[in-house]
């Protein structure tokens, strides 16, 4: 990329994909994601995020148990969960804002690298049930899980509101 036109249509092409192929994802591809996701912005640049990459099937099994939407979870080759470490915050708002911009520039890697990708949040009612399937810390809580394969198709279709209804005040 490069061009301001390369991530605006980045912006407004990506799609939740939630249907793969059995192709499985290159470890050196997981990282370039997780990198991007590590330069989104952070107060103090504390970088809160932490991840955990599971392709384990049994492991992915379980925790697509936690959620409603687990068939997207089993049919896909690689899940990451991101993480806030708690022990690396002081503002929640502020940190919980950066680990969205973090997921978002993830899933516009996801998209640049030609791969398809969904963002759960359902998930999160059973946010500790996930932590104790991963062994994880306390100081770790899960924020959302992102799943990711290449796409089985690409003809997703969203829309959004107008602008002029989402603009509150204009002086």
């Amino acid at each position: 990329m490069g061009h301001t036109k390369d991530i605006l249509e980045a912006i407004y092409e990506r799609r939740s994909i939630r249907e793969y192929t059995n192709q499985s994802v290159e470890d050196e591809v997981i990282k370039e994601i997780i990198r991007a996701g590590s330069w989104a912005p952070s107060g103090h640049n504390n970088q809160p995020w932490r991840f955990a990459v599971i392709r384990d099937p049994k492991m992915k099994s379980q925790i697509a148990r936690q959620t409603i939407y687990g068939e997207i979870i089993d049919n896909a080759p690689v899940i990451i969960a991101v993480f806030a470490d708690k022990s690396a915050m002081y503002d929640e708002v502020k940190d919980h804002m950066a680990i969205g911009a973090c997921i978002q520039n993830m899933l516009l890697a996801v998209h640049a690298l030609n791969l398809g990708a969904v963002w759960l949040g359902e998930i999160l009612k059973n946010r500790e049930k996930v932590r104790n399937i991963l062994s994880l810390p306390q100081d770790l809580e899960l924020m959302a899980v992102v799943v990711i394969g290449h796409p089985m198709r690409r003809d997703q279709k969203s829309t959004r509101m107008d602008i002029n209804e989402l603009i509150v005040k204009e002086t």
